[in-house]
């Protein structure tokens, strides 16, 4: 399974699953050393860069991430 595939199952569950899940996945990086997260970090970003750049994904104003996460919030 792709992480792509992975991420839109996760953005189907509601805010509270998604931040039970995300808590999960922060406490398993504990495992990891400081390196191995900047690593990691390293790699999502030039992923990221890359779907930007190959038009896969849009960028998306902060404002409106804002915005969207405050209204699931209240």
């Amino acid at each position: 399974m792709k992480v792509e595939d992975i991420e839109t199952q996760i953005m189907k569950l509601d805010l509270k699953d998604r931040s039970i899940l995300a808590k999960w996945i922060v406490e398993s990086l504990d495992d990891l050393s400081e390196a191995e997260i900047e690593a990691l970090w390293a790699e999502e970003a030039e992923r990221r860069l890359d779907e930007l750049e190959q038009g896969k994904v849009t960028e998306i104003p902060a404002e409106d991430t804002l915005r969207r996460a405050r209204a699931n919030v209240s």
